[in-house]
């Protein structure tokens, strides 16, 4: 995640806090102290800090359960709305996501249970709801909010746990992909009613409707990517006519190719045809203005990351290397390392689109079917 600070690595995780995050923790301490005095600000700072404590916790609940599993944990990132877990794929077995979700507020549970019987913690409502308040003290305050915290997590909706807990019962009856479309759906819905209800209540809600409104349709989006380009050769989908550039061209004959084409991005290869680059449309027009007379496309070209898959890849390997690098586009290669394709945003958007239409032509002509047969009977 971009705009993280690498705080250090546990168990092979690296933990990484969000610079908004940092920007937080200082929000909270100058405003006490402005407000109340150092000994607040400092008391405030440390109950933050053992709260996103348990924050951290909670994920690596989700982290030490997923590795049961065999997916790998690179990153843990703390944000201000909470911890997010990174995980290299998520497990599609319904019981596997059902175990890799709930671990997740069972910390939390365990943390406000061992805070109740070995710190003699006060379980009571007005410590969560008095999280600011100095006069409750500190344990009972951090009691009360794991309890929170797990609930809160059990709302059914992206990226919450409750959300995959929902989608691993529904998986068990309507796979994987039409249970993901239908927790999206009600995670959006939940959006909606966090937001109505954060207008009213705390403007906070809102800004956490949002975040749970656009998560839930990008886990939709993520995992139809993942149905339709499962199984199919990266070769059915790759662009292979295509215009390429040489890194040692004049600028001025980048700009005829680009008038002369409508593609937005220009694989940039050497004299064997191997990848070394990209240029997309953009960066040539602002080098007319920015860059030398002489300059060249090598001096403008992006070079890294220069992402391949071997043409006997699928579109599956193509499109994880894509998200995993945050890239608009993939090389396809043959054995010799020539360039012969390539994998788009735009190639990948048009999968899905045809994708979609099928689907609906498909369940159109079930209905008809469907009809037809009840007018026979």
């Amino acid at each position: 995640m971009s705009w993280s600070l690498n705080i250090g690595k546990v168990a092979g995780t690296v933990v990484r806090l969000h610079i908004t995050f940092v920007l937080f923790l200082a929000w909270i301490f100058v405003s006490n102290y402005a407000s109340s005095g150092a000994t607040i600000a400092w008391n405030s700072l440390l109950f933050v800090v053992l709260l996103f404590l348990c924050v951290l916790l909670h994920e690596f609940g989700h982290i030490v359960t997923a590795r049961a599993f065999g997916v790998p944990t690179p990153y843990v990132t703390l944000l201000p709305i909470g911890g997010v877990a990174e995980l290299e794929r998520i497990p599609e077995e319904p019981w596997e996501e059902f175990l890799v979700a709930i671990s997740g507020p069972a910390v939390n549970v365990v943390i406000a249970v061992a805070l109740i019987v070995f710190a003699n913690a006060n379980l009571r409502a007005s410590a969560a709801m008095g999280i600011d308040n100095m006069q409750i003290p500190m344990v009972d305050r951090l009691a009360a909010l794991n309890l929170f915290l797990a609930l809160f997590n059990l709302i059914p909706a992206f990226p919450m746990d409750g959300g995959r807990v929902l989608r691993a019962a529904l998986a068990s009856r309507l796979g994987f992909v039409r249970a993901t479309e239908r927790a999206a759906s009600i995670g959006q819905f939940t959006a909606f009613v966090l937001g109505f209800i954060g207008l009213f209540h705390n403007p906070i809600l809102v800004f956490v409707a949002v975040f749970v409104y656009l998560a839930a349709a990008s886990e939709a989006h993520s995992v139809a990517l993942r149905a339709v380009s499962r199984g199919v050769p990266v070769r059915q989908a790759m662009m292979s006519h295509f215009v390429t550039l040489r890194p040692d061209i004049h600028i001025d004959e980048a700009i005829n190719v680009l008038l002369q084409t409508s593609q937005r991005t220009f694989p940039i290869v050497d004299s064997n045809g191997s990848f070394v680059g990209t240029l997309d449309r953009a960066n040539i027009l602002q080098s007319v203005r920015q860059t030398a007379p002489v300059a060249r496309v090598a001096d403008i070209m992006t070079e890294s990351p220069v992402l391949t898959v071997s043409c006997r890849a699928t579109l599956e390997q193509a499109l994880k290397l894509m998200q995993q690098n945050s890239a608009a586009t993939v090389g396809v290669t043959e054995a010799a390392g020539k360039l012969v394709g390539l994998v788009t945003s735009d190639t990948i958007a048009e999968m899905m689109t045809l994708a979609m239409a099928r689907k609906d032509r498909t369940d159109d002509a079930a209905l008809a079917w469907r009809g037809h047969g009840s007018s026979m009977r």
